[in-house]
């Protein structure tokens, strides 16, 4: 019955995959919707199909094979060495089989998360080609480091930080690392035609539908309860009817984080911002991943707090002094948020001395091993094929150009009819 509880969780997940691609489609501009909905969907294919063929061999589960480097008198498990294809796994209904369920969905929204900052200028072939990169190699590396068994979840058996690294439903292997793509993809492309002036100031490019912003906001909800809620099973051991905890603290952080950034943004702006408000909403989502089963209600009110005020702050401070431009707000939600969430599970959750280091090292091997790591594999990339598409494509925009046909094909601007 537990393992039916199980797989039932797991399949509310794609509720968060839609919800993303449906979010990051509003926030982008009508002559590229069809464009972004198409990529997600891809995107989410390209991804689990990758981790099928070899990702889930480099993430490997806790206690399998594993290939172990010996430092310090102490052996390190640094990757995975299972077989290819899931050759090996019975899927039959164990905890391993629903482990191999929960992280085929959970590659796919990982790679979701850069479409965001890519929209609108990202070539859909560069765009899978850089997803088999993230679905094949560097989800499934950090995802074992922390739930493979690996160094990162060792670090309380091997040098006494708590108990290692602690994650629950992937605030970092899922939004931290899928953040860092997306920044590493939003400085490869450059911003948007038209985002910034000769001066520097950067331009406002509103979403053209913030009704699918909202509504993708509670598809989210309801993805990330299950991929919550099954994470906290199969990777910390938590009963099933702690399941409960888990849904009430990703709703608490979510909504805390929602009327954090509504209220900041009414404050500076004179009118609550509703892009931004469903970014802190997602945010807060991200950064409740890594202590949904550990934290109390409150101190998820805390986080989702935090991560909501980040969040129209962060966005600022990309494109005003970094000049990032991020059309989906994916860096802010998902790698601040995740990295915030993270930083929290130290400094709330109850446990043993050393836990809060644990964290620390874990963020940074985010920043200091992932993020050049990802940049790299994606500059390289870019040197052999560039990734972001011609000059026309921005101009007619992204679905005649690449798909031949738009989303909203009764609404035709000027230059969509230049363009046939």
């Amino acid at each position: 019955m537990s393992q039916l509880f199980c797989v039932l969780l797991i399949l509310l997940v794609p509720f968060a995959i839609a919800g993303l691609a449906i979010i990051n489609t509003g926030l982008g501009r009508a002559r590229s919707a069809a464009h972004s909905m198409m990529a997600s969907l891809c995107v989410a294919a390209v991804a689990a199909g990758v981790f099928f063929v070899c990702g889930f061999a480099w993430e490997g589960l806790a206690g399998g094979p594993a290939h172990i480097a010996t430092l310090g008198g102490k052996g390190w498990n640094w990757l995975g060495a299972e077989r290819w294809f899931f050759r090996g796994i019975a899927l039959d209904g164990s905890p391993v089989s629903l482990v191999v369920l929960l992280e085929l969905f959970s590659v796919g929204l990982a790679a979701l998360i850069p479409v965001g900052s890519g929209a609108e200028r990202w070539r859909l072939g560069s765009c899978f080609a850089s997803t088999a990169l993230f679905g094949g190699w560097t989800y499934p590396l950090f995802a074992h480091w922390i739930w493979g068994g690996g160094w990162l979840a060792q670090l309380g058996t091997n040098y006494g930080l708590g108990h290692g690294f602690l994650d629950a439903g992937g605030s970092s292997a899922i939004q931290a690392v899928g953040g860092l793509t997306a920044l590493s993809i939003a400085w490869i492309l450059k911003p948007r035609r038209g985002k910034y002036a000769s001066e520097g100031m950067p331009a406002a490019i509103p979403g053209h539908n913030a009704t699918y912003v909202l509504f993708g906001c509670v598809l989210t909800l309801v993805g990330w309860i299950g991929m919550n809620s099954a994470g906290a099973i199969l990777f910390t051991g938590a009963e099933p009817g702690r399941v409960v905890l888990v849904a009430v603290n990703t709703i608490m952080a979510a909504i805390s984080a929602l009327l954090a950034a509504a209220l900041i943004t009414r404050i500076r702006f004179g009118k609550p911002d509703a892009s931004l408000s469903a970014n802190g909403w997602v945010a807060g989502l991200a950064a409740s991943s890594a202590g949904c089963a550990v934290l109390v209600p409150a101190e998820s009110v805390v986080v989702g707090l935090i991560a909501g005020a980040l969040t129209p702050f962060c966005v600022e401070w990309l494109e005003l002094y970094l000049s990032v431009d991020d059309p989906g707000g994916a860096i802010s939600v998902h790698a601040i948020g995740g990295i915030w969430g993270v930083l929290a599970v130290g400094i709330f959750a109850p446990g043993p001395e050393g836990q809060l280091m644990a964290q620390l090292v874990g963020i940074a091997t985010l920043l200091g091993c992932m993020l050049p790591m990802t940049y790299g594999l994606n500059w390289l990339l870019n040197w052999v094929s560039p990734q972001r598409v011609a000059p026309e494509a921005e101009r007619h925009g992204m679905d005649l150009y690449e798909l031949g046909a738009g989303a909203y094909p009764e609404f035709l601007s000027h230059d969509e009819f230049s363009a046939r």
